[in-house]
């Protein structure tokens, strides 16, 4: 597999197998209340919806619980998070890479979304990921990432340039034709257990 970043790398291989151990255990009833309140203002159905970097699919597992008729797709860089969670769901699509590598036809999902992602991007390819992000939802478009009014890089697990914060909803909304929908804070003292670790999210509608 070629590699679009450095960062991209990083996650397919040399931290792939690790990550996979420190997520594996999550509270889902908890979580499931968490995906209802931030789906709560969304008009008319949710059919079908991508995420964009399942890892092992705790997000799938928590939205089945709140949407069980919905039909869920995929995108994961990590080869043994991928062959992990498609031996446990059932995809309408699942790819096997990198987002940007991705091939799906436009306005294929009704909810497409990235949770704790944008922020392990390449900043130089944050627009283009949001694009592709843009492109195959049919409506709605979610964000979940660690906020900060400026961009900032951190280290992480030891690692420089891996880790990135900034307000991703204000890129976003300044340059896609979105309106939105609703914003809030998942603090991580009460939703640590869910596996959302003082997130910020945005849920937007394509205009």
């Amino acid at each position: 597999m070629s590699f679009n970043s450095e960062q991209e790398e990083f996650w397919a291989a040399t931290y792939a197998e690790d990550y996979i151990k420190k997520n594996h255990e999550f509270d889902h009833n908890l979580g499931a209340e968490v995906w209802a309140k931030i789906l709560a203002n969304i008009h008319g159905e949710i059919n079908t919806f991508l995420e964009c970097g399942c890892n092992i699919g705790r997000n799938i597992e928590q939205i089945k619980q709140i949407l069980p008729n919905a039909q869920p797709s995929i995108i994961e860089i990590s080869e043994p998070a991928f062959n992990f969670v498609i031996s446990c769901h059932n995809f309408n699509h699942a790819f096997n890479g990198a987002i940007l590598d991705s091939s799906f036809d436009s306005n294929s999902f009704d909810l497409v979304f990235t949770m704790g992602v944008l922020i392990h991007i390449n900043p130089d390819q944050l627009l283009t990921h949001m694009e592709k992000m843009f492109w195959y939802s049919s409506k709605y478009i979610l964000m979940g990432e660690y906020f900060n009014r400026t961009p900032i890089s951190l280290e992480y697990q030891g690692e420089k340039d891996k880790l990135f914060k900034r307000d991703f909803g204000k890129l976003f909304i300044k340059n896609f034709s979105v309106r939105l929908v609703d914003y809030g804070f998942l603090w991580g003292h009460i939703y640590d257990s869910a596996g959302f670790d003082d997130i910020t999210w945005w849920l937007f509608e394509k205009n």
